[in-house]
């Protein structure tokens, strides 16, 4: 499906409140307005140029010459991903269908040992790495149609994050020279991610390991290099062995609010002092794991005690939509029973509401990075601003009452 490539992977942020700020400058300079002003032949001859200076093959460049082409297509789609503007319920009922909760089941039994041996050697358990493999294909049922090599090729050359992409285009070369796959194998999303779960060249050179033994790390047809590689990637994130990444709870209506922050983390026992407790009503531990508490339909719907493990989510897509679903799902495998949605007809905005409320508040002097319609970290962190200016409650969710308030400081 595409993991929005542009904005996952910006390093390894020591706290949430960093890695909200990493967020935020990454989206802000994805949407940045540019234009192209070079031809794209003229620039496909520097960087051949560029790829035999740093020391990749001709022969690597000629397999790949075939693909190295642009294709507007995959420009319209990388400048409209309305699907990441959905709220979280909305989003998380599309993608956690009851097929891939028992078929994850299934498959979490039937390789059972070699998930234990991941487990052993790299921490990460199996309803965590079946998860992704879940989302990104569908368990490698659909890895994408797009020729890799010519996405990335049309993403490199486009304004927007052209040096991003060039680097993952010199690394899929890299790739060919290996010889882990051809330019022809190359077939996945259109951003340009590879295999069962959807890595992008860069993270594939570097993170994918040959599991199975046969002396080739393919991720596009071995099960074992995919789990394998999954957790050796998760570990790399920063996976803590033996911890939780995500906990259903309950909250007290008197909470203050302005505490539930992906950017504020508290000590267990700190959040169970105010009232916050296990989804079944009993008490949360009394200890020093600390956790923030995400509210992604704002106090009147699902709570989720986020752990430090959870970072390697937003790691993983810094869409925060996305990685509390994938969270989510993974304690779905792990046990979990379904979420209490919260109450009926929690009120939310529209795509278009969104874009409004954004203006609006960019318009108060509010920093909402770009007006693009999608709910991120930054937007939530003006959302709570705003409600607190306001003397509303600040739990950084977005309403139409919010709106009409904001139209009313004009």
């Amino acid at each position: 499906m595409g993991r929005l490539a542009d904005l996952a992977r910006t390093g390894a942020p020591a706290a949430f409140a960093l890695a909200a700020t990493i967020l935020a400058v990454s989206t802000a300079h994805a949407a940045a307005p540019c234009r192209n002003t070079e031809r794209f032949d003229n620039w496909l001859a520097d960087f051949k140029k560029e790829a035999l200076a740093q020391g990749i093959s001709r022969k690597a460049i000629a397999e790949a010459s075939p693909y190295l082409a642009y294709e507007h297509r995959i420009i319209r789609i990388d400048r409209g991903q309305r699907f990441f503007a959905q709220n979280f319920l909305q989003f998380s009922k599309k993608l956690i269908m009851p097929y891939r909760l028992s078929q994850g089941r299934k498959l979490i039994k039937k390789h059972a040992a070699l998930f234990a041996r991941v487990e052993r050697e790299f921490g990460v358990p199996a309803p965590v790495i079946v998860g992704f493999w879940g989302l990104e294909s569908d368990f490698g049922s659909n890895m994408g149609k797009d020729r890799t090599i010519r996405s990335l090729a049309t993403l490199a050359y486009d304004c927007r994050r052209g040096e991003m992409f060039r680097g993952h285009l010199f690394n899929a070369l890299r790739l060919i020279e290996r010889g882990d796959l051809s330019a022809r194998q190359m077939i996945g999303s259109w951003a340009g991610e590879l295999g069962q779960i959807q890595m992008m060249p860069s993270e594939y050179l570097k993170h994918a390991i040959d599991y199975d033994g046969d002396g080739h790390r393919n991720l596009l047809r071995s099960k074992t290099d995919v789990i394998g590689s999954a957790g050796n990637f998760l570990r790399s994130l920063g996976w803590r062995r033996g911890e939780p990444w995500l906990e259903e709870v309950r909250v007290p209506g008197n909470l203050d609010w302005k505490q539930a922050d992906l950017a504020i983390e508290h000590p267990r026992s700190q959040w169970a002092q105010w009232g916050v407790t296990q989804r079944n009503g009993e008490p949360l531990p009394q200890d020093d794991l600390r956790a923030a508490l995400l509210l992604p339909m704002g106090r009147r719907g699902p709570a989720f005690l986020a752990y430090p493990n959870f970072r390697m989510y937003i790691k993983w897509n810094n869409s925060l939509t996305y990685a509390l679903t994938a969270a989510y799902y993974a304690t779905r495998l792990d046990g979990a029973p379904k979420m209490n949605r919260g109450a009926r007809n929690i009120p939310s905005i529209s795509y278009e509401q969104t874009k409004e409320l954004q203006r609006l508040l960019a318009r108060a002097g509010y920093d909402v990075g770009p007006v693009d319609g999608k709910i991120g970290a930054q937007t939530r962190a003006a959302v709570k601003k705003a409600q607190l200016d306001l003397g509303l409650p600040a739990d950084s969710y977005p309403t139409p009452n919010l709106i009409r308030r904001m139209r009313n400081r004009r």
